[in-house]
């Protein structure tokens, strides 16, 4: 039978579109990806990279933290640039929170992204068994 639950945190920002903004299946959470939305405000926020990798990285410890893991029990990230000139400096940022057995990644430059911010990224969560 097949088991999806659909999840909101409502600390984080609330989809933009269509879709969810995770799911729950088997064990594994799947977030969709996540821009610089601040939280609280719910707005856009522009800035250098690095500030903006830190909000998309927050946005995704919230919902990670709200389902039930962590951080470090993300097991796979994709990671979405605007311009992959800023590799070097989207991953001090990135390399500061997966400290130890960090996820599996991909990384790659997109064509555009979503509201023409420079990070994005989603992630797939392996939950404690009891969520």
């Amino acid at each position: 039978m097949f088991n999806k639950v659909i999840f909101c945190s409502e600390k984080a920002p609330k989809p933009k579109g269509p879709y969810s903004q995770a799911v729950i299946h088997n064990g594994l959470l799947y977030l969709s990806g996540q821009i610089p939305i601040n939280p609280e405000s719910g707005e856009l926020v522009r800035g250098s990279i690095e500030e903006e990798t830190e909000i998309v990285i927050n946005n995704i410890r919230i919902i990670t933290e709200e389902a039930g893991g962590s951080l470090e029990s993300i097991i796979k990230t994709t990671c979405y640039l605007a311009d992959m000139e800023d590799f070097a400096r989207f991953n001090s940022v990135y390399e500061k929170h997966f400290t130890k057995d960090p996820p599996a990644r991909t990384t790659f430059q997109a064509g555009r992204l979503p509201l023409d911010v420079q990070v994005e990224m989603d992630a797939i969560v392996a939950l404690p068994p009891d969520k």
